[in-house]
């Protein structure tokens, strides 16, 4: 895994440039609408006085903070707005690293590859730790990996990009791998709204005193370009994350999260659920279709990713490449993931997800 060349970039620009029309598959912005209600708040923003053009508190706009609060059942203290999940990521693992508690930073394999990018900028040391085989978490091998080196374990549920989701249970035997270690347990929730399995379990629910939750509304809301997300912190986290943010970033930007917390009053569960419906249909067939080609790959519980492999075609960014150019499909190469190299991973968060499906199972490639 090279954090310092993003192969996201790189895969998308090959498919920009080719001679032929390709199926993007590659990065997590989903197509469909977002809240009638944030699209409403923007407009109206447009017309504020100068004053809200202004900077915001640096935490996020009060009323913003006290609804996530109030939804989380936490006190708003704890809550700071970030732009997007991964800052509130980058904020967790420096303050579990400033404790003088450990060194190293355990995550799953196959990981999103920020997590070990921003653990290794920070100066941490990655220790990946195999996923099961249906893609769910292996606490059994994480304890077996945690020392008193271990300053934070970070997880991911639902899970980019196996779709695993971690139930209660899961939850609290990692909550208590990390209280035994010291160490701070991470968890990234960003994909929470696409629980398709019904076992979804918040840390909070587990561990409010030891957890950093972090989530977005990029992807709940269909706003990945607004860069509005936040993080639950412990008290004794929350003023050194408070700091840390007001001094790289200074605030977030105020009509993102005005639109955002308009949206939130106003918008009701059915809007979450349509999303989740168009979602199923698209993993159905896409998984159809992976059948008929042959494809091993983990059925998605959450999220919108499908991981899958193809016998005799390593998910090489060659082999990537390949599928660009012969299929009309771009994917990610497994091994941006992590160990995973004979896997690849395709988004489903495009209208012609089921045409791209048609093409791999038309394909003669593999």
């Amino acid at each position: 895994m090279d954090y310092d060349t993003p192969l996201f970039f790189h895969v998308m620009q090959y498919a920009a440039d080719a001679d032929r029309d390709v199926i993007d598959l590659v990065s997590g912005g989903p197509d469909w609408e977002p809240p009638t209600a944030l699209r409403e708040g923007l407009r109206d923003f447009a017309d504020a006085e100068p004053a809200a053009f202004q900077y915001p508190p640096s935490d996020g706009l009060r009323a913003l903070r006290e609804e996530i609060a109030a939804r989380r059942d936490v006190d708003a203290n704890r809550v700071i707005v970030t732009n997007g999940a991964g800052e509130a990521n980058y904020l967790a693992m420096a303050g579990a690293l400033e404790r003088d508690a450990g060194n190293e930073i355990i995550l799953t394999d196959p990981v999103y590859p920020y997590y070990p990018g921003k653990a290794q900028m920070l100066g941490a040391d990655v220790s990946l730790v195999p996923v099961a085989e249906d893609g769910g978490l292996d606490v059994a091998a994480m304890r077996e990996a945690a020392s008193a080196e271990t300053a934070a374990v970070l997880v991911n549920s639902p899970n980019n990009p196996t779709g695993a989701v971690y139930d209660a249970d899961t939850m609290a035997a990692v909550a208590d791998l990390a209280a035994e270690h010291d160490a701070v347990l991470i968890s990234d929730e960003v994909y929470d709204h696409y629980d398709f399995s019904g076992r979804f379990e918040s840390a909070l629910s587990v561990d409010g005193d030891h957890a950093v939750v972090t989530n977005s509304f990029s992807k709940s809301m269909a706003v990945t370009g607004l860069r509005v997300g936040y993080g639950i912190f412990p008290p004794e986290l929350a003023e050194a994350a408070r700091t840390r943010h007001m001094l790289v970033n200074v605030a977030s930007a105020r009509p993102s999260q005005a639109a955002v917390l308009r949206a939130l009053r106003e918008t009701g569960p059915e809007y979450y659920e349509a999303s989740r419906d168009l979602l199923r249909e698209r993993i159905d067939a896409f998984t159809d279709a992976l059948d008929a080609a042959g494809a091993d790959y983990v059925v998605p519980e959450g999220a919108f990713y499908v991981f899958a492999r193809f016998e005799g075609f390593p998910g090489t960014l060659e082999n990537v490449e390949r599928l660009v150019d012969e299929a009309g499909v771009a994917c990610m190469p497994g091994d941006t993931f992590g160990s995973y190299d004979e896997w690849v991973r395709f988004a489903l968060v495009s209208p012609r997800a089921e045409e791209a499906a048609e093409r791999l199972a038309a394909y003669d490639g593999f």
